[in-house]
């Protein structure tokens, strides 16, 4: 188990790494407007440049993965982080800015599709939802740790667009803070072993039979080797994109089809929302920055207990149930955030504000609406694209669903900008209701529970 928690906990560096490069961006908007006279549109073009490279990455990664290795993809994500905030930090164009943020994009694609993978691929069935769980909580990490980090910059050099260390404004260094967690990553990769079934795959079956040894013993890899070639066997061919299609019906297979639902309905229901325009969100209502950028900070801090209580229970409950559950709390929490939005009013001098207790109730329905998120859907959905395809389709399989994931992404995402006025938010949250509601009776007639099955007994 201790060789095991120290790979997952590597791999898992991804998940923190796209965290917090999706998070930093939270607190560096008005910099970016200042600094490159951005309108909304511009902003909203800014601050979703990183989701054009998350889409194309995590397409990318699936393929890639099946040619080069798990470990290699996640190494190349790591040097795109690594060379993304360094460069954004010091762009000095909008352009630069893009091409940075499109950089990274890539890496957060290839992380978040492979980093679930190959915990999926090194992590024994009874305890994989909880071990695969870990990728959702270094998100909200991630996410959280950027906040706090934007919210502490902020603070010291007297506001984002404030000079701080060696006359560069603080919103640039929330940016080249993101390189140390990005190069410590890059160097643990060196010291955990590549996907034992990504090796079979390759006909490297005595390397695999050392990394399964190593993880589950002996007598248990020579078993493993075996049922890996036969499940790689059945199609006669090694994995292809084409491998998606129902040889027998020509029609696309079933589990693609959940696959997709699974990361199209994890963005419909608005949390990057929350994750990339917190601040701007919360000021919109009548929030000062200071307050906008502790309440993200109070949001990252409920998600990643319901990331733990998450954990503690998909290898138990199952991930169906979870599913369920979350669907139903984020129905009502996103509703309650809805009609406490349309009570907004707009005061003489311009400023928005919720009357009477209705900014209280906006805040608390928000920060449920986060839990209701992350002890479900969050991680759920991460552990359920890691396991859920054969082993011929995984690659193929991830590579479509986490690109209509990040495609998804980046229509909510680059959108909410020119909505995010009291009118506007209230509708918005309404739609997000909506597709929190859809995905109910989704989860409830396409998705197929995966708890304490082997790998190679996935059916597609």
């Amino acid at each position: 188990m201790g060789f095991i928690a120290m790979i997952v906990a590597v791999a898992t560096i991804g998940g923190f790494m796209f965290g917090y490069d999706s998070g930093v961006i939270n607190g560096t908007q008005k910099g970016l407007e200042a600094a490159f006279d951005l309108g909304k549109l511009g902003l909203g073009i800014n601050v979703g440049a990183i989701l054009i490279g998350s889409s194309i990455g995590a397409f990318i990664a699936g393929r890639l993965a099946d040619r080069i290795g798990r470990r290699s993809v996640m190494m190349l994500a790591a040097v795109l982080f690594l060379i993304s905030a360094l460069l954004a930090g010091a762009a000095g164009s909008s352009v630069v800015f893009i091409l940075a943020r499109i950089m990274g994009g890539l890496g957060v694609g290839a992380a978040s599709v492979i980093s679930p993978v190959y915990i999926s691929e090194v992590t024994p069935a009874a305890i994989r939802g909880r071990l695969s769980s870990v990728q959702q909580v270094m998100i909200i990490t991630g996410l959280t740790g950027a906040f706090v980090a934007n919210y502490a910059l902020a603070r010291f050099a007297g506001g984002s667009t404030a000079d701080f260390w060696f006359g560069f404004s603080a919103w640039r260094w929330m940016f080249w803070l993101q390189a140390i967690p990005a190069a410590i990553y890059l160097v643990a990769l060196f010291f955990i072993p590549e996907s034992p079934r990504f090796l079979v795959s390759k006909g490297r079956d005595e390397d695999a039979r050392g990394v399964l040894t190593r993880l589950l013993g002996s007598n248990e890899a020579d078993r493993k080797v075996t049922e890996i070639r036969g499940s790689l066997a059945a199609d006669h061919h090694k994995p292809k994109l084409s491998d998606l299609i129902d040889k027998t019906t020509g029609k696309i297979r079933p589990i693609l089809w959940a696959g997709i639902g699974l990361a199209v309905f994890q963005q419909l229901v608005g949390i990057n929302v929350v994750f990339y325009y917190g601040a701007t969100l919360w000021e919109a209502v009548g929030f000062s920055e200071n307050d906008a950028l502790m309440t993200n900070i109070l949001s990252g801090v409920l998600s990643i207990g319901a990331c733990l209580a998450a954990m503690a229970m998909v290898d138990k409950v199952g991930r169906k149930p979870l599913l369920l559950i979350g669907s139903a709390g984020m129905t009502v929490t996103l509703a309650t955030v809805a009609w406490a939005f349309s009570t907004a009013v707009t005061g003489a001098d311009g400023a928005v504000t919720l009357p009477g207790h209705n900014g209280v109730i906006a805040l608390i329905a928000a920060n449920l609406y986060t839990i209701s998120f992350n002890m479900s859907w969050g991680p759920i959905m991460w552990v359920m694209l890691g396991e859920m395809f054969p082993n011929q389709i995984r690659g193929s399989g991830l590579a479509v669903a986490g690109f209509a994931q990040w495609i998804a992404n980046a229509a909510i995402s680059v959108s909410f900008p020119t909505l995010a006025k009291s009118p506007g938010l209230a509708l918005t949250y309404t739609g997000y209701a909506v597709f929190a509601a859809i995905s109910f009776f989704f989860v409830q007639k396409m998705v197929k529970e995966t708890r304490g099955r082997e790998l190679e007994a996935m059916e597609g």
